[in-house]
């Protein structure tokens, strides 16, 4: 396998290995994490502090037994001279001048101890206050950072809610659409089966030709006399029955007035 390939296949892994971590993160988490190990550094910071401040407490006890030491071979010296005894005044004063060469170092390295200590006490005091800084940032950041998921999770629970209305809207379209659509076929069948364009399979209510033309002249000839009888009400006169249709239409004959039925004579009766 060539070292491309490879190179390729390191560059999938980790950037697939970083998304999966990235996923599992959870800032709280890591901000916690963050705040301990500061809060151990700050612990550290003084233990050393207490190590420091044990050792200049330790030098400071011997630099007070050596000049205390010191401070008793003078005296032993002013003593041995006094009784006239030099050699021994030489003696103690020889051994007072030797401490006081380490008094000196231990004043030296008491000083240093001193320096020290001050340093990492005043080291100790900004720690904890960025410390304290950081657990302030870090409380206001996970309560904006659960404010901020806790509404992530209401707008997504809405979203799936519009997502869920949305469909329904959609199912209830194409209900109202498939409704209106039979709707129009069925209306559309009955004005075929009216009109004759479409043969009723099931033979009920089937009509022939003569039929069909009958019924339509009967139609129009009771309009024909709704009309007539319309007009005869307009100009006053009495018109109706089928020789209202006819008026206005030239006749070839007359009508012969009607004979005037004869009066019968009273007959009088002579058996009275």
């Amino acid at each position: 396998m060539s070292d491309g390939i490879m190179k390729r296949m390191g560059l999938i892994f980790r950037s697939k290995a970083n998304k999966a971590l990235d996923r599992a993160e959870d800032p709280r988490e890591t901000l916690d994490y963050s705040y301990q190990k500061q809060l151990e550094l700050l612990q550290k910071v003084r233990r050393g502090v207490a190590d420091v401040a044990t050792s200049r407490k330790r030098l400071e006890l011997q630099l007070t037994q050596l000049q205390q030491q010191s401070a008793k071979y003078e005296d032993q010296g002013r003593k041995a001279l006094s009784l006239g005894r030099e050699d021994l005044a030489r003696e103690a004063l020889t051994r007072k001048a030797n401490m006081q060469s380490q008094i000196t170092d231990l004043e030296t390295q008491y000083q240093q101890l001193q320096a020290e200590e001050e340093k990492l006490t005043l080291a100790s005091q900004r720690l904890q206050a960025k410390v304290d800084a950081f657990r302030t940032k870090k409380e206001t950041i996970k309560a904006t950072y659960t404010a901020a998921q806790a509404q992530t999770r209401i707008a997504e629970s809405f979203s799936g809610i519009s997502e869920e209305m949305g469909d329904v809207g959609l199912a209830i379209q194409r209900a109202e659409d498939k409704t209106a659509q039979m709707q129009a076929r069925a209306g559309a069948i009955d004005e075929l089966l009216a009109s004759g364009a479409l043969d009723d399979a099931s033979g009920l209510g089937r009509k022939d030709d003569i039929e069909a033309e009958l019924e339509r002249v009967a139609g129009g000839s009771d309009v024909e006399l709704e009309l007539a009888r319309m007009k005869a009400e307009l100009s006053g006169g009495p018109a109706s029955g089928p020789a209202a249709i006819e008026q206005g239409k030239p006749q070839d004959a007359q009508p012969q007035p009607h004979a005037q039925p004869q009066q019968d004579t009273p007959r009088i009766n002579y058996n009275k």
